[in-house]
């Protein structure tokens, strides 16, 4: 495995990622963010934060999975989520449990959250970005 995820002593124990990765592999991968769009680009879950949460993780596994990797390979995900909340973290969580379960995984990166105005266009609540490095 090319990444090792860490919660270091010191640190707050979060349950959905890891505060630290170490990664030892030899490729660097940048996946694109990815919206709650479907393979011919149809909107998903429109006005439904946890369907897009869902989607753009799914949109994820399906781009790791092109080349050669899964979320074990993930090093750090960055989650932009249009008018964040904190009430709204259920619903992320809740996306991002059912991707998991589809797709046979915990996705336990390091993640940073960033609430933003808007995306590229009205209909999307959420963009995830990851970097993964493989061997």
């Amino acid at each position: 495995m090319t990444i090792t995820l860490v919660n270091p002593a010191g640190l707050p124990q979060v349950d959905i990622y890891r505060q630290v990765s170490v990664a030892s592999g030899s490729k660097l991968v940048f996946i694109a963010g990815q919206v709650a769009r479907d393979a011919d680009g149809g909107k998903v879950g429109e006005g439904d934060f946890a369907a897009q949460v869902e989607q753009c993780y799914l949109n994820l596994g399906t781009a790791l999975a092109a080349v050669g990797a899964t979320f074990d390979d993930v090093a750090k995900l960055t989650v932009y989520l249009v008018d964040w909340t904190p009430d709204r973290m259920p619903l992320f969580v809740e996306g991002v449990a059912r991707a998991a379960a589809k797709l046979g995984v915990t996705p336990a990166a390091p993640l940073t959250g960033i609430g933003v105005a808007a995306l590229a266009e009205p209909d999307l609540l959420v963009e995830v970005e990851a970097t993964a490095v493989i061997d």
